[in-house]
């Protein structure tokens, strides 16, 4: 692993890229505090990913939606009640 400061890094980044190529790390430091490692790019697939839940209990489905019996204005109702604030 070789550790390199930020302006020789700019200064010879096709250098440094060659050697990650390679499979070399290159650790780079601004004034000697590691801020950054350059590492060979893989083409693995990511370790996180997106699964369905498997629901094996009936009462875990989601619930239908309710009914209501007479027919409500929402809006009406949040504007009565931001004006008593």
């Amino acid at each position: 692993m070789k550790k390199v400061m930020v302006s020789e890094l700019k200064a010879k980044l096709s250098a440094y890229l060659s050697e990650v190529r390679k499979g070399e790390t290159v650790v780079v430091c601004d004034r000697k505090t590691p801020v950054a490692r350059l590492i060979p790019y893989t083409q693995a697939p990511d370790e996180l990913g997106i699964e369905e839940p498997v629901i094996t209990d009936p009462a875990l489905v989601w619930p239908k939606p309710v009914r209501l019996r007479k027919k409500v204005d929402v809006v009406k109702l949040l504007r009565e009640d931001r004006d008593q604030r």
